[in-house]
């Protein structure tokens, strides 16, 4: 069994989780499953469609994880760190956004 590294809080996490995206075409692809999140979230508000809301875990683990399997060629952090993860994307969404971190 694969030991998990423990982390004490987000800010302690947070750089584990960019050393996990180096490539950049793996985050592209987090970047492209987040906006489609955003966007099919905010429809589904809108709309009151909330059935949408069902397709935001494909929407967005999809193209992460493609990411990972076959760009960044290691395991996504989703698998044993959940939560700091979907925070580590939304994060790293918007250090792209404003230029902290490279596309």
């Amino acid at each position: 069994m694969e030991n998990v590294r423990r982390f004490n809080s987000f800010a302690e996490f947070y750089p584990y989780y960019l050393d996990e995206h180096s490539n950049s075409t793996c985050r592209r692809l987090h970047f492209i499953g987040t906006t489609l999140v955003i966007f099919i979230f905010a429809l589904a508000i809108a709309k009151g469609t909330f059935l949408l809301l069902l397709a935001l875990p494909l929407a967005g683990y999809s193209f992460a994880w493609a990411g990972h399997f076959f760009y960044e060629k290691n395991r996504p952090a989703t698998f044993q760190h959940p939560l700091y993860s979907l925070l580590g994307d939304f994060v790293m969404y918007r250090d792209m956004i404003v230029g902290k971190v490279p596309f």
